[in-house]
């Protein structure tokens, strides 16, 4: 029988990834290009739209040429891309209003701020609280403690409502259109221009809810986000997202899925049942557990995502983040303190311990069980004593002990009963943070031979869409691990101590950025209040 071949685009913050897969989910080829970031302003984190579309349709292009196949001889595709990450565009010419405005990106952190502390908000969570303890309905829970932040969608749209002129013009003239990375890579692939977004994408901008699988109305009201210009919400994987336009590469490739990376990674690690857990270590750190058939409603900050939507197979996820990961180990990097990052676990087992230093992975603030978006990043506790091993030590310990903190908020929230841990992205290849993880978890840690789970997820959906897969249980058989972490009880005994001065430590950097001179009730930043001219965002 002639192979079957998928196409598994997958589109981080850091890098652009096109795997070929056979039927035996088997690599046959694979390109990878880097994503150009632009910090054009202090916290202002942007991607082109045009080097980001070169370089899509480049590493395709590679990977087809590395295969030795023809665009015609792919029998589907599928997509994958970091969430939250966004831009708007004229409905009539196609062009952008300004270049992407990523997840990381801090331009709305006033706003996020702001609206936190505004008697507003706090009205309507009390309101939340109160429908809560009447109706006991998780929706209500869950509104009752939400939080802004700067990795949702929202006040990053709101500011460009706000800030960008022709965006503002356009939404009068019913000529603007906004989307998620996969909304605008869907308009620019396919013939039929089509505009929408799956539910797993949707999820994870913040006004989106997913107790009614709907855009939040109240949303939509309060920060005067039209209806008009976003996408349509449709299911996960189908014949919906049609092909790519034949001009691109030559033939017409079949889109048989388009998901948010995360849920990819838990379809590569095949986390299909109630209670499975993955934990991606990327650019940030994403531990997700499949909840089933209804949202979970948290109180330490662990978000309600829709994982996917499939007819009527609906998933949703708790999702616990630290937004620092990967992009702490570069920074650490950058600083000196090592020369490749593959050394780093060495480095942190040449020492016993860190020498009574701590580090606090705060770049982007603190998730659960903190939730502190006005967290500080750095090193305390520093001596003449201390060497570069023991600041490596100290960094590579913070990302493990932020891991098992969320694992806590999960634990506690939850009633399921864990074993295992699927671990996946570039810094789960390091065996010091895999095997601490499983030592301050208690749970066993699976790492897979290839770390690349999202775009792998991507193949393992387009099959399953096809029928070259005949069911979930034959992905589950497919599955390679590459080395299981088993936790070491006296490991984490020891650790007691550690982790207790090390949260003593956070304690002191969290609410570090608050600007005691502002104002809750007025706020006279150009991040919020309307401006004559769009500096630095408008694409080129």
């Amino acid at each position: 029988m002639e192979d079957k071949y998928i196409l598994a685009l997958d589109i981080g913050t850091t890098t652009i990834r096109a795997f070929i897969y056979n039927s035996r989910t088997e690599t046959i080829a694979k390109a990878v290009d880097h994503v150009i970031l632009h910090y054009p302003e202090p916290g202002y984190v942007e991607i082109d739209p045009d080097e980001l579309w070169n370089s899509v349709v480049d590493v395709i292009n590679k990977a087809l040429n590395s295969a030795k196949l023809s665009p015609r001889q792919i029998t589907a595709m599928g997509i994958s891309t970091q969430r939250s990450t966004f831009t708007t565009w004229s409905r009539v010419t196609g062009r952008p209003f300004h270049r992407f405005i990523t997840w990381k990106d801090l331009r709305a952190d006033k706003l996020v701020k702001y609206w936190n502390n505004s008697y507003l908000w706090k009205f309507i969570k009390v309101g939340a609280y109160v429908l809560y303890m009447v109706s006991r309905s998780k929706r209500f829970k869950a509104g009752s403690v939400f939080k802004f932040s700067n990795n949702q969608t929202t006040l990053r749209l709101y500011w460009a409502l706000l800030n960008v002129p022709e965006l503002k013009i356009a939404i009068e003239k019913n000529d603007a259109m906004f989307g998620t990375l996969d909304t605008w890579l869907l308009y620019k692939m396919t013939d039929k221009k089509i505009h929408m977004t799956d539910v797993s994408s949707a999820s994870a901008t913040g006004f989106f809810d997913p107790f009614t699988m709907q855009w939040a109305g109240w949303a939509m009201s309060i920060f005067g986000i039209s209806f008009d210009m976003l996408p349509t919400i449709v299911d996960t994987a189908g014949d919906h997202f049609t092909s790519t336009a034949k001009e691109i590469w030559g033939h017409a490739i079949p889109i048989k899925s388009c998901i948010a990376d995360q849920t990819a990674s838990m379809w590569g690690s095949c986390c299909f049942d109630v209670g499975d857990v993955k934990l991606t270590m990327g650019t940030g750190t994403f531990f997700n557990i499949n909840t089933g058939s209804s949202p979970h409603a948290s109180v330490s900050g662990l978000y309600p995502v829709v994982g996917w939507r499939l007819g009527q197979e609906l998933v949703f996820s708790a999702e616990g983040a630290n937004n620092d990961t990967a992009s702490i180990i570069k920074w650490a990097h950058n600083l000196g303190l090592f020369e490749k990052p593959e050394d780093t676990a060495d480095i942190a087992m040449s020492v016993p311990d860190s020498d009574g230093v701590f580090f606090i992975p705060a770049f982007s603030g603190l998730g659960p069980p903190y939730n502190d978006c006005t967290a500080a990043s750095g090193f305390i506790g520093m001596k003449p004593s201390t060497t570069k091993s023991h600041l490596v030590r100290a960094v590579l310990e913070a990302i493990a002990f932020r891991t098992a903190q969320l694992y806590d908020c999960v634990r506690k929230e939850t009633n399921y009963t864990f074993n295992t841990i699927r671990m996946d992205g570039g810094v789960s290849n390091n065996d010091f943070v895999a095997q601490l993880v499983a030592d301050l978890t208690g749970l066993k840690v699976e790492r897979p031979a290839e770390v690349e789970m999202s775009s792998l997820g991507c193949a393992h959906l387009v099959g399953l869409t096809l029928g070259i897969f005949k069911s979930k249980e034959e992905l589950k058989s497919l599955r390679k691990i590459g080395t299981v972490f088993s936790p070491r009880a006296h490991v984490k005994k020891s650790y007691d101590v550690t982790i207790s001065r090390w949260e003593n430590a956070v304690k002191r950097m969290c609410g570090w950025y608050i600007d005691n001179k502002s104002s809750q009730n007025s706020i006279s930043d150009s991040s919020v209040t309307p401006q004559n001219s769009f500096k630095n965002g408008k694409a080129k």
